[in-house]
């Protein structure tokens, strides 16, 4: 953790999910079916339609390049596992963090296995870009994301080890980011352990696949 600065280790905690200590199987190539493919055809790319009490983002998940992650948030939006969770972590000119946790701020459950990192994948996290939260197992990504408010270089893949393996790149937002931004500049304070926590409620509405 030499290469990282006390700024980095900050940021890290707030991008760990909510059961760091849990063991829980990794999902392995081999074990998970993705939509990337119908009749022979791959599909490379997957729109999602999120409504939130902030207004409409519209996302664009990356299956040729992140085909595990992009399959695990597919089967997450097709179970209506998203709506009426929150944007529980917002940090100007950082990230907005959500997917797991209720607007009292307690942790949704029924969670599937977590997935293996694919930070390798060549993309980064640049403003705008979809990434998977995470503990400090690089490979324990499950159903929280963030959407990065600008470059965060530092969060990306450098090698394949514990301090190395940086945050999975999966989509972006290819319509609404000022609704991002909105919401990146909202009060946030302390609600119990947790900080950042936006004062009003940030909803997911709705979040759904645009076929």
């Amino acid at each position: 953790m030499k290469r990282f600065s006390i700024g980095f280790l900050a940021f890290f905690v707030l991008l760990t999910g909510c059961n760091a200590g849990t063991e829980t199987p990794v999902v392995e190539p081999a074990t998970v079916t993705t939509n990337s493919q119908t009749s022979g055809v791959k599909k490379s790319m997957t729109n999602v339609k999120m409504e939130t009490s902030a207004g409409t983002i519209m996302l664009e998940l990356d299956a040729e390049n992140a085909p595990l992650t992009v399959a695990n948030i597919e089967a997450y939006v097709k179970d209506g596992f998203y709506d009426g969770l929150v944007f529980h972590r917002v940090i100007p000119n950082f990230m907005v963090q959500g997917g797991g946790m209720n607007a009292n701020m307690t942790e949704k459950g029924d969670k599937r296995p977590p997935v293996k990192n694919e930070a390798n994948n060549g993309l980064k996290n640049d403003r705008g870009t979809l990434a998977m939260a995470r503990t400090n197992d690089p490979h324990s990504a499950s159903s929280q994301f963030f959407i990065n408010l600008k470059d965060n270089d530092f969060l990306n893949f450098t090698s394949e080890s514990s301090s190395g393996w940086g945050y999975t790149v999966f989509g972006k937002v290819v319509d609404g980011m000022d609704v991002v931004d909105q919401i990146a500049a909202v009060k946030t304070g302390q609600n119990g352990p947790h900080g950042d926590v936006p004062v009003e409620p940030i909803t997911m509405n709705s979040v759904t696949i645009v076929e």
